[in-house]
């Protein structure tokens, strides 16, 4: 990573420990960096140095963890039209660095779910360092818990999982769209057809993001 925006990172790193940096200036930031450079840069500026292992906790027919490429992020920030005003629920959450990044770019809240202890762990670290997040991690299995984020406005999965945890997650969102609208933003998984469940636009690439449009008649 070039020297100029080495600086540009830890600019970033010392607004974002003096609770100074708004989405605004964040993604001016972010946005001059080539995009060759930008997932390196973001770790800089959260302090993240190596790719995190999995460990004996991850589920069988679960994926490992990889972080989502910041790239990939700013789509889904444009797509699903994420606002401060929504909750943001990262499904398989890993160190929080997907959470982080939504709410850096968007001030919107963000809440993680991950299963492994040492995942959360440095999660934890993350939102500790860095104060002024508005990230909760939380420790626990995914298809269990996501129906029980009611707070959650947009969901987002990056591969975590499909089969019969998928479709207990889906089961969880429905009754939360039942209640008031939902967005689903997934990266390289294909959902199956729910009714309840349409496109905000055509699928793009590896993206696709969904709207609910099941409201409670009663």
């Amino acid at each position: 990573m070039e020297e100029t925006h080495r600086e540009s990172a830890e600019w970033i790193r010392s607004l974002l420990s003096n609770a100074q940096v708004t989405p605004a200036v964040f993604r001016t930031a972010l946005t001059s960096v080539p995009p060759s450079e930008r997932d390196a840069w973001l770790d800089q500026v959260l302090g993240l140095d190596s790719l995190a292992e999995d460990g004996p906790e991850l589920p069988t027919g679960c994926v490992p963890y990889l972080p989502c490429p910041v790239d990939v992020l700013l789509r889904i920030v444009e797509c699903a039209g994420v606002q401060a005003s929504d909750v943001f629920v990262d499904v398989g959450s890993g160190v929080g660095r997907a959470a982080a990044l939504v709410h850096l770019l968007t001030g919107a809240s963000a809440i993680g779910i991950e299963i492994q202890p040492a995942l959360v762990h440095t999660s934890r670290e993350l939102a500790a360092r860095w104060s002024a997040l508005r990230f909760s991690p939380i420790q626990g299995d995914a298809a269990v818990l996501t129906g029980h984020i009611t707070l959650g406005s947009i969901f987002f999965l990056y591969c975590p999982f499909s089969g019969e945890r998928l479709e207990t997650v889906l089961d969880g969102l429905e009754a939360i769209a039942r209640t008031r609208p939902i967005r689903v933003c997934c990266v390289d998984l294909p959902l199956p057809p729910r009714p309840w469940l349409t496109f905000v636009s055509p699928p793009s690439g590896d993206l696709t993001v969904y709207r609910s449009t099941l409201l409670d008649p009663g």
